[in-house]
C-alpha cells in the first residue's frame, strides 16, 4: 500500500514497525487527515531477510513537507495503534531521493483485468494483449498498488467489455493511471484534471512515456472548473479517484457533466465513508450499480436511475 503525492522536497519521516492491520489502520488515519499534498504514508511488508521484528515485520512510514509535530503526530498513531505501540514511533530526516528510491524498490507489477501496471524494472511482465502502462513512484499514489487504483481499473475494464465510452473524464488524476488506461484502450482523447500542479506534470510524462501525448494532456483544475473540462451533459464515463470528503462536495458539480447513461466510478473511500458519499450522489440522482472493497477500500460504480440492484462484492 502506497498513498499520498510526495511533498515537494520531502526531508521528515516518521517510522513505526508492526503488524500489518496496525500498519494500514496508521497509514490510512495519516491520509485522512492531513493534507495529501503535504504528506504521503506507506505502509509495506519488510523483507524478511532484513527485518529486525519478524513476528511483524511491517513498517509504516509517514513523510512531510515540513517539520512535524511530533507529539501531535505520536497522540494520532495512538488512536489507531494504542499508547503503547506509539511510543515506539521514530521520527527523522531522509533525502527526497531516498524516498523515491524507498517508493520504487521491490514494487512488482500489478494486473487489474487487462490492465497492467508497471516500472520499468518490470518490463518483461508485459504479455501481448494486456494495456500495460509503465509507472514510476516518483510520485507514488497511482503507482496501482493501492487498492482504490486497482478497483477503478477493474471498473473500467468492465466497462470497457460492455461498451466504447465516447467521452471519459477523470477528475483529480494523479499521476494519470486511470486516464493512461482509457486512452491507450481507446486511442482516443481523455479529459483529465487534478488540483496539484507536481502531478499533472508527472501525467503529462507517463502520457509521453506510454505513447499516449495526443490522447492525454491533463490540466491543473480544482475538480472540473476548467474550460477544457466544464462540458454539461457530456461524458459518458467519469473517474474520481480521490477521498471521501472532495467526493461527496463534487456531486453537485460532477453530476451536470454525466450524459444520460453515464457510468460513475468512485474511490478513496473507507467502508465507512461509503453511505455519506452514495448519499451525495443519490441527491443528483445516481445510485449503486456495483461495490468493489479492496485491502480495505471500496470503489463505486454509480448510474444515473432508480434502485440500484444488490451490490455486488
Amino acid at each position: 500500500m502506497l498513498e499520498g503525492l510526495p511533498p515537494n522536497g520531502a526531508a521528515h519521516v516518521m517510522r513505526l514497525k508492526c503488524d500489518e492491520a496496525q500498519a494500514r489502520a496508521v497509514a490510512d488515519l495519516v491520509v485522512e487527515t492531513f493534507d495529501p499534498t503535504d504528506t504521503a504514508a506507506s505502509a509495506f511488508e519488510e523483507n524478511a531477510s532484513t527485518a529486525s521484528w519478524a513476528a511483524t515485520p511491517w513498517m509504516v512510514e509517514v513523510y512531510f513537507g515540513h517539520p512535524p509535530d511530533e507529539a501531535n503526530v505520536r497522540a494520532l498513531v495512538a488512536c489507531a495503534v494504542g499508547d503503547d505501540l506509539a511510543k515506539q514511533v521514530s521520527f527523522g530526516r531522509v533525502e527526497k531521493k531516498d524516498w523515491v528510491a524507498s517508493a520504487l524498490e521491490g514494487l512488482s507489477a500489478v494486473r487489474a483485468g487487462r490492465f497492467l501496471v508497471h516500472g520499468g524494472h518490470n518490463r518483461d511482465n508485459r504479455r501481448p494483449n494486456d494495456i500495460a502502462m509503465e509507472i514510476e513512484a516518483a510520485l507514488a499514489f497511482g503507482t496501482g498498488h493501492h487498492g482504490t487504483t486497482r478497483g477503478c481499473l477493474l471498473f473500467i475494464d468492465d466497462i470497457l467489455k460492455r461498451r466504447r465510452p465516447r467521452h471519459v473524464l477523470d477528475i483529480g488524476s494523479g499521476t494519470g493511471v486511470l486516464a493512461l488506461g482509457v486512452a491507450l484502450a481507446l486511442h482516443e482523447p481523455v479529459a483529465a484534471g487534478d488540483i496539484d500542479a507536481e502531478a499533472v506534470a508527472a501525467a503529462r510524462k507517463n502520457a509521453v512515456l506510454n505513447g499516449a501525448g495526443p490522447w492525454l494532456r491533463p490540466v491543473v483544475a480544482k475538480g472540473a472548473a476548467h474550460p477544457s473540462l466544464d462540458r454539461k451533459h457530456f461524458y459518458d464515463l467519469i473517474l474520481a479517484n480521490i477521498l471521501a470528503k472532495p467526493l461527496r462536495m463534487l456531486a453537485r458539480s460532477a453530476a451536470p457533466l454525466a450524459a444520460p447513461g453515464a457510468d460513475i466510478v468512485l474511490s478513496g473511500l473507507l467502508g465507512r465513508d461509503v453511505p455519506g458519499v452514495l448519499t451525495a450522489w443519490r441527491a443528483q440522482g445516481f445510485s449503486l450499480a456495483q461495490r468493489r472493497d479492496i485491502d480495505g477500500w471500496a470503489t463505486l460504480l454509480l448510474r444515473r436511475g432508480g434502485a440500484a440492484p444488490r451490490p455486488q462484492y
